[in-house]
């Protein structure tokens, strides 16, 4: 596949996940992704419990797939010759520091134009190079609990849940990506770079979509649900089966209606307490009453054969199911790529395709494989 991506150069000096798994897009994209490592190495190749050698890690690699590795003290005086070299042949500088550290580093576009003036500097920070707390470290679930997340997630009466991923890390890599490849349209145009900015508060609070919105000009502060339901539709929820648990999505009245039909309820729909699916949601606890007791008749592969084709629906998986699931192998979201240690190293697919086609994945090279290749030395 000719990657779209091909021919763009792009350093990063990054570590753990928002930086990280947006610039593993770009390189699976087919941008030459360079990741420069301190000597010692991203601190995340270290993390347990699949170590992968003395400086890798599975937990490394899933968010580092199809990168080169370059290991550089560019604090030194040789280490930084050596980056502003690579600055020079580079299209873009990606970073998720602490807010004053691409400034004190000399990574920001101030410190890199008269190198490159077409260079495109994106920052990804806890929150933010300005304010009280640019100085401040942060990580995801910290803006997870911050910006109201966790108390919108989980059981009314069980403690504030996160979501169970890294979620606003992955969003925050993603977020920052989305400018920085818009920025470096135009600088391709212009020959004009600049910073790019984004952090994890900000993209955490952003992920309060309408909730945010009925808040801020309502007054209106949405509660936690029972069964993961939706705030203002139903039925949106969880329900028991015989086995275990199935997710139903009437979101519109059409479903609703076929819903009863399939299940076997055809009474439900003239139920004064249940004619649309907002009136619905005010008799959450009444319609969950009426429906547990015929979920719980069947198992969940046998609701799902029953509904599939009618109606949104999908089975609560744990994570092993939901991996070998027949559904991910034939999709084809697990994968393999080739790794020095492992053999080969499963790993999740890239979920874009091009003409149809997953793109193709590389592991991550292991820490400093490339300084010979990349690296001027002094003479």
């Amino acid at each position: 596949m000719n990657k779209p991506l091909e021919g763009i150069r792009i350093l990063t000096l990054e570590q753990f996940g928002a930086g990280p798994y947006g610039t593993m897009f770009l390189a699976e994209l087919g941008a030459e992704v360079i990741k420069i490592e301190p000597p010692e190495g991203d601190p995340s190749r270290q993390v347990g419990p699949h170590r992968l050698g003395a400086d890798d890690s599975q937990y490394f690699q899933a968010w580092n797939l199809g990168k080169k590795s370059v290991a550089l003290d560019i604090k030194s005086s040789e280490g930084r010759r050596q980056f502003e070299a690579l600055v020079k042949t580079a299209d873009c500088v990606v970073n998720n520091l602490r807010g004053t550290q691409p400034a004190k580093l000399g990574i920001d576009y101030a410190s890199l134009a008269p190198l490159k003036p077409s260079i495109v500097c994106l920052h990804i920070s806890a929150y933010g190079r300005t304010g009280e707390r640019k100085d401040w470290p942060g990580y995801d679930f910290l803006m997870q609990a911050e910006a109201g997340l966790m108390e919108l997630t989980g059981e009314p009466d069980a403690p504030p849940a996160r979501v169970g991923v890294s979620l606003i890390d992955s969003m925050s890599g993603l977020t920052g990506i989305v400018g920085l490849l818009s920025c470096l349209l135009r600088a391709r145009a212009t020959g004009q770079g600049c910073d790019v900015d984004t952090c994890l508060y900000d993209v955490a609070m952003h992920q309060l979509t309408y909730p945010g919105l009925w808040y801020l000009n309502e007054g209106d502060v949405s509660p936690r649900l029972p069964r993961s339901a939706h705030l203002s539709l139903a039925p949106v929820q969880t329900f028991p089966t015989k086995d275990g648990w199935i997710y139903i999505m009437c979101m519109t009245q059409k479903f609703w209606l076929a819903l009863c039909q399939a299940i076997g309820r055809p009474d439900l729909p003239d139920d004064p307490r249940f004619p649309d699916p907002n009136a619905r949601a005010r008799s959450r606890a009444a319609l969950t009453e009426a429906l547990d007791p015929t979920f719980r008749t069947r198992t969940t592969d046998e609701w799902l054969a029953k509904l599939t084709g009618l109606l949104p629906a999908a089975p609560v998986y744990r994570l092993d199911r939901a991996l070998d699931s027949a559904f991910a192998r034939a999709s084809g979201m697990v994968s393999s790529v080739p790794h020095p240690q492992k053999g080969r190293l499963r790993v999740l697919a890239n979920p874009i395709r091009i003409d149809g086609e997953r793109l193709e994945q590389t592991a991550c090279a292991p820490l400093g494989a490339d300084n010979e290749s990349l690296l001027e030395r002094s003479s």
